[in-house]
């Protein structure tokens, strides 16, 4: 009798650990739990590394906190300073210049490179890998180079200039000493740096238009330009979009080209958001004010990437 009792017992724990089992299949095949579940550790790491170090970077833009210090709440008066600081007035015009003329030359220049690796070539593929090294190599590493090329003694660019008669010893530009030679320096930097990034993403949709417009409109009598004005281009709008605007947030928040190559000058020359947040936030111990210069960029993006997704469902 004992024993029937115990199977009973035993039977009925089974059923209900497979009715339990059961259950929680059938909630994880429902996709809004299996979704919350799978997103979870993607949530937790975008809460940790993106917007408590986001919300903490408010409130000290909002403090006078220093370096050692935790500073008090102190409103918008960090903000005010700044408006009525000539530096920060002019890194905000050097950052808007920065940004907007390396994007046009990069967008520009990366229709081209996609344009001519888009076409049979030899070893195509070998240079398509080639393109991309300036992308590759580290940002650091590849700018230290261009320091050298730069440099107002040893010059490549100089030398070459007097070996052509462009110019004489003592009169070749001074790179990164004289304006507008330094802001001149870090564009050329920046765009061929992000160049390789344009072209290779034009190209991926290059590749994706069908071909068979292009026969139709070869049939039609329509030529290269008329082609690639007619067809290329409308059908790279979304994607042109999407990378002018990785690039766009890209380059207002730049830093490691103008850090190396001038540090913001020559007085303040070439002094950008990100490198005037550092020397004042960390070089200069104001963290609250460094915050505050940082956050400046913050609803200017907001518009960018606001008009450019609204462009982008239009479409």
């Amino acid at each position: 009798m004992a024993l029937n009792k115990d199977s009973v017992a035993q039977s009925a724990s089974i059923s209900a650990a497979r009715v339990k089992s059961m259950s929680l299949g059938l909630w994880l095949n429902r996709e809004m739990p299996l979704a919350w579940i799978l997103l979870t550790p993607t949530l937790l790491i975008l809460l940790i590394f993106v917007a408590y170090p986001f919300l903490y970077g408010i409130w000290l833009s909002l403090s006078d906190a220093t370096i050692g210090n935790a500073g008090k709440f102190v409103g918008l008066q960090n903000f005010a300073t700044l408006l009525q600081d000539s530096i920060f007035r002019q890194t905000v015009v050097n950052t808007f210049l920065y940004t907007f003329v390396t994007v046009i030359f990069k967008g520009t220049l990366g229709i081209a490179m996609a344009l001519v690796l888009n076409n049979p070539l030899p070893l195509r593929q070998f240079m398509r890998a080639a393109m991309l090294l300036p992308w590759v190599v580290p940002t650091v590493l590849s700018t230290l180079a261009w320091l050298w090329m730069f440099d107002a003694t040893y010059s490549v660019f100089n030398w070459v200039g007097i070996h052509l008669g462009l110019c004489h010893p003592g009169t070749c530009p001074n790179w990164l000493g004289t304006a507008p030679f330094p802001m001149i320096s870090i564009m050329i930097v920046n765009i061929w740096r992000g160049i390789p990034f344009f072209g290779i993403s034009l190209l991926a949709g290059m590749q994706a238009i069908p071909e068979e417009l292009y026969e139709a409109a070869s049939i039609d009598g329509a030529g290269s330009i008329h082609r690639f004005w007619q067809i290329t281009l409308p059908l790279l709008r979304p994607v042109m979009t999407v990378v002018v605007l990785i690039s766009l947030i890209l380059t207002f928040a730049d830093f490691q080209i103008i850090f190396i190559l001038t540090r913001g000058g020559p007085t303040n020359s070439t002094q950008v958001f990100a490198t005037y947040a550092y020397q004042v936030g960390l070089q200069g111990t104001q963290i609250g004010e460094g915050a505050a210069i940082s956050l400046f960029m913050f609803p200017i993006l907001c518009i960018i990437v606001f008009f450019t997704l609204l462009s982008l469902r239009q479409e």
